[in-house]
């Protein structure tokens, strides 16, 4: 039986576990969305094609599956280039389809054609492969390969491009192959290599687990927490990997923001580092916290991508393969050696709770808005964060209203989505839905969603607002607003002294988020006072449906006063390490 090129796209992508897609449906896709409802999928068109790609990254990242982004031809390719270029450094395997005219227009040397221009050169230096099915019978090995190259090795972005003409016609339907059949899935370790690892574990007396984005990722939370239980060790967050693993919320600390964690890196004897790329904002594993002791610490690293061994730093013993295959092996090869709890790990869980207590107590000496001056962003971080609700998802997203969350966050979440290597704003909206979307379809749960973002942020993508009401999403955008982007006016202050000239960085103050929330049909509150932070949100789930909180911060304390702001600026080291 012979089938449309685009439902065997579909059937290709089933096979893989995806049933979710995201796009703009252009005339070139009409037939591709119709048959994708039609089986079942969850079909999505947001209001831009970048938060399309953004929407599409958060599935990937909550499901720990590839994801489908689309866009049309010309204006839509270029409107996914952001999010293309986030996928490739926050290591998203999306797939990207683009249209395009037919083949035999791309080959004629005309000039004056309407919405053309030649995609793949422009986008293959920003994914890891690029493709085209110029024929039926390629449709197979071409979908297959950005699959493979998507998910092989460091994951990231793949792009597959077909003209429009192709689209329509047919192929034979013949069975689909399952992942494993043509395509390295849940690689594990060489024995030799593992029997080392479990050796240096066994002898270690102040292990610890270095935890990065790809174990939030790649699912593998469950894997780990057997892991750290044999070993009995405290845990360590990379800045990426800020999602907390169900039954370790106690035994974990954020490398470099909390002191416990520094404590726990100065003092190992071993890192057994999972799912990271060990880059700047951990400080490559070689300087700053890790430069004492360095001598005594021994290394395990588990990776994918084996030309990432050695690169960044020296592996006492590097594992080659999936988080997936790699972990479960270790537990295995452990569960017959019992040893001790790290010596220290009962101190670090009480001084860590001590000291959020602390930092809950100290941000309410801050300005609360009660007086003349609005609520300083530590507070209302503070604030939003304790009435996060248990088991949702965390989206965050801004500029300084992020640097104060890693001081001050009181939640322990275990599902975390923010852009953090590439460091692009504005794409905590898109995320959010995108995640929701991709849980609600894939995991058929109904968790409530939280987005702490800055007003500036909040902007980039805020008709995206429109997707979350006609999905009826239980999202609620908790928004810090100073009317300023927070990050740039200190940094203007910071080269120039107060009161010189600030261009580019204030902007009207007239806006209000909760009537903008209301005129899409959400929910909207508007708040000046601290101590209405967390009714609002109460509100706002107990309402349905999405909903805004617009909170009134101070934007001296915002741009001039964020914490441990010497520790964000060790991430740019500038080669001198």
């Amino acid at each position: 039986m012979a089938v449309p090129v685009y439902e065997r796209i579909l059937q290709l992508f089933e096979a893989e576990g995806i049933k979710t897609l995201f796009g703009i449906p252009d005339p070139n896709f009409v037939h591709f969305f119709l048959e994708a409802e039609s089986r079942g999928w969850t079909v999505v068109s947001p209001h831009h094609e970048a938060a399309g790609g953004f929407m599409a990254e958060a599935a990937s990242r909550i499901t720990g599956k590839p994801a489908v982004a689309i866009g049309t031809l010309g204006p839509g390719l270029a409107n996914l280039m952001p999010a293309i270029q986030c996928c490739l450094v926050e290591n998203s395997p999306v797939i990207f389809l683009g249209g395009q005219r037919a083949r035999i227009t791309e080959q004629r040397v005309r000039r004056g054609r309407i919405q053309f221009v030649r995609q793949q050169p422009l986008i293959e230096d920003s994914v890891k492969y690029a493709g085209v099915i110029e024929y039926p019978d390629q449709t197979d090995e071409v979908i297959r390969e950005a699959i493979r190259r998507s998910m092989t090795g460091t994951p990231g972005p793949t792009y597959v491009e077909f003209p429009h003409n192709v689209t329509l016609e047919e192929i034979d339907d013949t069975p689909v192959l399952a992942p494993s059949q043509y395509r390295l899935v849940n690689q594990g370790a060489d024995v030799d290599m593992l029997n080392e690892a479990v050796r240096l574990i066994q002898t270690a007396k102040n292990p610890i687990l270095l935890v990065g984005h790809a174990v939030h990722t790649s699912q593998t939370g469950k894997a780990v927490k057997e892991l750290a239980d044999l070993i009995k060790c405290p845990v360590i967050q990379t800045s990426g990997g800020t999602s907390f693993i169900e039954g370790l919320e106690d035994r974990t600390f954020p490398y470099g923001f909390s002191e416990v964690s520094i404590d726990a890196v100065v003092e190992s004897d071993l890192c057994i580092a999972l799912g990271t790329e060990l880059g700047e904002p951990s400080h490559y594993g070689r300087w700053r916290h890790w430069v004492d002791n360095e001598a005594n610490r021994k290394w395990i690293y588990v990776q994918q991508d084996p030309t990432a061994i050695g690169v960044n730093r020296h592996y006492d013993v590097p594992l080659v393969g999936d988080l997936r295959g790699i972990v479960p092996q270790l537990v295995r090869a452990l569960k017959d050696t019992p040893r001790a709890e790290h010596p220290r790990l009962a101190e670090y869980i009480q001084r860590e709770q001590e000291a959020l207590d602390e930092l809950y107590e100290e941000s309410k000496t801050r300005s609360d808005g009660t007086g003349n001056v609005a609520i300083n962003t530590a507070r209302f971080v503070t604030e939003a964060s304790r009435a996060f609700p248990k088991d949702g998802i965390m989206i965050r997203d801004g500029g300084a209203s992020v640097i104060y969350t890693w001081t001050y966050n009181q939640a322990k979440p275990h599902d975390v989505l923010w852009n953090q290597n590439y460091g692009h704003i504005g794409t905590g909206l898109p995320y959010a839905t995108g995640a929701m979307i991709a849980d609600r379809a894939t995991n058929g749960r109904e968790r409530p969603g939280m987005l702490m973002t800055s007003d500036s942020s909040f902007l980039f993508h805020i008709g995206e607002l429109e997707v979350a009401v006609r999905l009826n999403l239980p999202l609620v955008c908790v928004v810090a607003v100073d009317n300023q982007w927070g990050l740039e006016v200190g940094i203007y202050r910071g080269a120039f002294g107060e009161g010189t000239s600030e261009p580019g960085v204030h902007w009207s103050n007239k806006v209000r988020f909760d009537k903008i929330a209301e005129g899409f049909g959400a929910y909207g509150e508007y708040v000046t006072k601290a101590e209405d932070i967390a009714p609002a949100i109460e509100r706002a789930y107990a309402n349905g449906g999405p909903a805004v909180i617009h909170v009134v911060i101070d934007p001296k304390a915002n741009a001039e006063d964020k914490p441990q702001y010497s520790e964000f600026r060790t991430w740019y080291a500038e080669g001198t390490q």
